[in-house]
Order: C-alpha cells, then sequence, then structure tokens
C-alpha cells in the first residue's frame, strides 16, 4: 500500500520556534527528541490539521497532508503577521518503513507499532506496506478520515498518541482542550470495533434504531468508529455490517 500524499513545509527565520510554540498542540521543547506531532485548532478548539514538525538545521520542517497544504500555509501565514517566520514549500519526499530506524530518520512518535519515518530528495518507490491495517490495529485516525473539521482531538486520542502537551504554555483552542482533559468525562470518541461485512466510510452506526456513531476505516474485521460511549452496546449496525464494541 503506498503512503498518502504528503507536502513537506519548511519554516525558517528568527521567529520559527516561538511562533509555531504558540499555535500548535505540543511543546516544541520537545523537538530535540526526534519528530514531534501536533495539531493546529481553531480558537473553539476544533481540528484544522495534524502534522509533524523536525528540527533540520535552524529551520523546522512540516510534514502535512498533501489536501491540506495550501489552506494550512494560508493559515499559518495569517497568524505571522510581522514574526521573522518564512514559510515553503519543498522537493523533499516523505519515506516510511518498519524495522531499524535509518540513520536520516526518526521513529513516528504516536506508536511504536508505526515505524518510522525519513525525508529525502527521492520519491519512494519500495513501501509494501499496510498502513491502513496498522492505523486500525493502533487507534490511529488518518487525516480527512476519521479527522475532519469537526473533531475534537482528545476524542481522536491525540493524548494516548503523544499530539497534545498540558504542560506548555497557551496555543490556540487550548481552553477549550485543558476543559475537555480536567473538567468532563469523554461521552463521544475514537474506539476499535469488530466488523462482519463492510460498510462505505462515514455509514452511520445504529442500535435499536438510534444513531450511536459512525464507522470509519476497516481492515481485516476491525474498524475505527466514532461513538457515543452511553449508547453502545450490543445489537449495532453499519448499513449491511453487524458493529461490535468490547469497551
Amino acid at each position: 500500500m503506498t503512503t498518502p500524499a504528503r507536502k513537506i513545509l519548511r519554516l525558517s527565520g528568527a521567529d520559527t520556534e516561538s511562533f509555531l510554540q504558540g499555535l500548535v498542540t505540543n511543546d516544541l521543547d520537545h523537538l530535540s527528541d526526534g519528530l514531534l506531532y501536533a495539531a493546529l485548532l481553531t480558537p473553539q478548539g476544533k481540528y484544522i490539521a495534524d502534522f509533524f514538525l523536525k528540527r533540520d538545521g535552524a529551520d523546522i520542517l512540516l510534514d502535512a497532508d498533501a489536501d491540506q497544504a495550501p489552506a494550512l500555509i494560508q493559515r499559518l501565514s495569517m497568524y505571522k503577521l510581522r514574526a521573522d517566520v518564512a514559510i515553503s514549500e519543498t522537493d523533499l519526499h516523505l519515506h516510511r518503513g518498519l524495522g531499524d530506524t535509518p540513520e536520516d530518520g526518526a521513529p513516528d512518535p504516536r506508536d511504536t507499532e508505526l515505524g518510522w519515518r525519513a525525508y529525502r530528495d527521492a520519491a519512494q518507490t519500495d513501501d509494501t506496506v499496510d498502513w491502513t491495517a496498522l492505523t486500525v490495529a493502533n487507534q490511529v485516525p488518518s487525516t480527512g478520515i476519521e479527522l475532519d473539521g469537526d473533531s475534537y482531538i482528545l476524542e481522536m486520542g491525540f493524548e494516548r498518541l503523544n499530539g497534545v502537551d498540558f504542560r506548555k504554555g497557551c496555543y490556540v483552542g487550548q481552553e477549550v482542550t485543558a476543559r475537555m482533559k480536567h473538567k468532563t468525562e469523554l461521552r463521544k470518541g475514537l474506539a476499535l470495533v469488530e466488523i462482519a461485512g463492510e460498510a462505505p466510510v462515514g455509514t452511520p452506526i445504529l442500535r435499536d434504531g438510534r444513531e450511536v456513531g459512525k464507522l470509519y476505516s476497516q481492515s481485516g474485521g476491525k474498524a475505527l468508529a466514532y461513538l457515543r460511549f452511553d449508547r453502545a452496546g450490543d445489537g449495532m449496525t453499519a448499513g449491511e455490517a453487524t458493529v461490535t464494541y468490547k469497551g
């Protein structure tokens, strides 16, 4: 299975790190550890984009979904104002793999099962990994599938995936995210389910005639679902498929 299209951006300038620190969900102090997974949110705490950050000399590389890249550049440029930050596209290509991490790579920070990522001048031609199977098995949401403009990152598992830091200073959407962490119990969220049969991505999941969630990525009899936990239980269906959630 080929790696989904990515666009590698370069952010440079004296204010780059402080600029990103005030915007994204993770703490840029951790860039010294390798790759950093983070998201950009609306002021209301909803998802705009997720990406990886990597230090490259004095610059920072930003690895984003190719379809999201134009809007992401526009949003970052809007926040930039007079900060000394330049945002440009690169000709670098994402490479991914499992097993030993190459010298020019770094482990995927979301989950050890997701292998490594590297950025190289030539396109990857040897990727045969079934990434969908891995993301489903490890409950990792995918950009444009599970993750959309209505998503809250804590419901999508970003704390478990090392995509948010609650000890850093303020960032856009921080207040809502912190409130969800400290003042409420999540009633909805991403879950791993078993599925007998198939149904299109986005199919409503029903139980006793009531919608209790939606079905998303599927592989090998397992799937990711966005569920209302208080309504999920025996007897769920998605189209012609049977859905089982074990909590």
